[in-house]
């Protein structure tokens, strides 16, 4: 039988190996599950949040243990993993603390006589979500928290690669007192995925990934009428306009490039410099970049561990050879050292032009992607010259110009404003353009996979 083998990007070592389930055998899993949802369903908002504070408590107590096994399985570096964990509680509380008033019944008035009327937010079924290696359970939990309150029942397919951490997070759940059936992962090739998307007992489907295979799992979502959500990638711009605090922009433009191993779709990709300030900020970033420790991830002063796989590797490598042979110039980096496992210097490619991989795509690694722009206008206009739209940043010492362009003009879900960082519970998360559509956290995604449902009174 076909198996998952994942592998220690950090040493090139072994971790396990797991058998593909059967089709019959996935299939069972999405029965289980809506069998379980039956029971859910009937619980009201309240009586569901204490089960999410259990799994949070529980999360926290293996904190140490999923850390180690997602740096072990994605080369995450130990502390980011730790992070994860906590932000992955925070979700799970207050997802309890918000979904009972997010998801109450609202009274409306309806007809000219004013008779009255309730919008319920009912739940549906069973959620299919589809997830990435990059955050191996921040990924997950954003979906399940929000449908576990939502009333619904999910089952995972996980990266391959991360097979363990899925596996763990199901099992921390269950002993947290989470209903049986109610989340579980399968383990299965892309073709059996398919065939679940189109399960009549399937009622909406959820992906993070690439925007090839959003298109994918998109259009067969949507051939068989089910809603989805797709949150795809990016190539996200940072602005460093005219009037921006360099050291801040350096500093803060080095963290958003480097962060969780450059392997984030929210990371700050596209550095768009206005002139007046480009050569003190690229001297300075290079500097920065030149100076980082690359390592064992699981050791406290490392700065930058290896990317994700042998896979991931080879297509970075390769979109940095394309750019440079397109006319990028090469300012750090770029050479990766002979040695074991899959570390990618932190790498800047400056002169970035479109019609190569570091201006039009998304380089999933360390590598950042220089572009001059002649002004503050000039730079607005490139960031959104990008098939994509999830995030971006924009440095400027006068706030309120910032969030006039990062308001009125920015085309992204998301902007940054001389900061960086990758989510927060009560913030909305998702894009606009090949970046996806659908909003996660912020209480958005409790109404995502929801029936709104209107009833009138007489």
């Amino acid at each position: 039988m076909a198996q998952i083998t994942t592998t220690n990007p950090a040493t090139d070592e072994t971790i396990s190996h797991y058998e593909l389930m059967s089709k019959e055998e996935a299939f069972g899993k999405v029965e289980a599950a809506h069998e379980a949802f039956q029971q859910w369903r009937v619980k009201s908002h309240e009586e569901r949040a204490p089960y999410l504070k259990d799994i949070a408590a529980a999360l926290r107590d293996k904190a140490d243990e999923l850390a180690t096994l997602m740096t072990r399985e994605v080369g995450k570096l130990y502390r980011d993993g730790l992070t994860e964990v906590e932000l992955c509680a925070q979700i799970f509380e207050y997802t309890a603390r918000q979904g009972p008033s997010e998801l109450a019944d609202e009274e409306r008035q309806h007809g000219e006589d004013g008779k009255r009327g309730i919008v319920a937010y009912s739940p549906i079924g069973v959620i299919y979500s589809v997830q990435p290696w990059n955050f191996p359970i921040y990924q997950p939990v954003r979906v399940l928290a929000a449908n576990l309150m939502a009333g619904n029942a999910v089952v995972l397919k996980h990266a391959a690669i991360c097979t363990g951490s899925g596996l763990m997070l199901r099992d921390i759940c269950l002993e947290a007192g989470l209903p049986e059936g109610l989340f579980d992962v399968v383990l299965i090739d892309h073709d059996v995925s398919d065939e679940i998307i189109e399960h009549d007992l399937v009622r909406g489907v959820t992906m993070t990934g690439s925007d090839k295979a959003g298109r994918h799992i998109g259009q067969l979502a949507t051939q068989n009428l089910k809603k989805s959500v797709l949150e795809l990638g990016s190539n996200d711009a940072y602005l460093v306009l005219e009037d921006a605090d360099l050291e801040l922009a350096v500093e803060t433009c080095v963290q958003g490039r480097l962060y969780n191993n450059g392997e984030t779709c929210v990371s700050a990709k596209r550095f768009v410099v206005t002139e007046a300030v480009y050569d003190d900020f690229v001297s300075a970033f290079v500097e920065q970049m030149k100076s980082v420790k690359m390592g064992d991830p699981m050791s406290e002063d490392t700065q930058l561990g290896p990317v994700s796989s042998q896979e991931q590797f080879d297509t970075l490598l390769e979109q940095v050879e394309k750019s440079i042979e397109s006319g990028a110039s090469l300012l750090c980096g770029g050479k990766p050292l002979e040695r074991t496992g899959q570390y990618f210097p932190a790498t800047v490619l400056a002169d970035c032009k479109p019609g190569m991989p570091a201006y039009d795509d998304e380089l999933f690694g360390p590598v950042a992607s220089i572009i001059k722009a002649k002004d503050d206008e000039d730079a607005m206009r490139i960031a959104n010259d990008s098939r994509y739209g999830l995030g971006g940043g924009i440095f400027s010492r006068d706030e309120q110009k910032a969030v006039k362009l990062a308001r009125d003009h920015f085309d992204t879900g998301m902007v940054r404003i001389n900061s960086f960082g990758a989510a927060d519970p009560n913030m909305p998360f998702g894009g606009v353009k090949d970046s996806g559509f659908g909003r996660e956290h912020g209480g958005f995604g409790m109404k995502e996979f929801v029936n709104i449902k209107g009833i009138y009174l007489s």
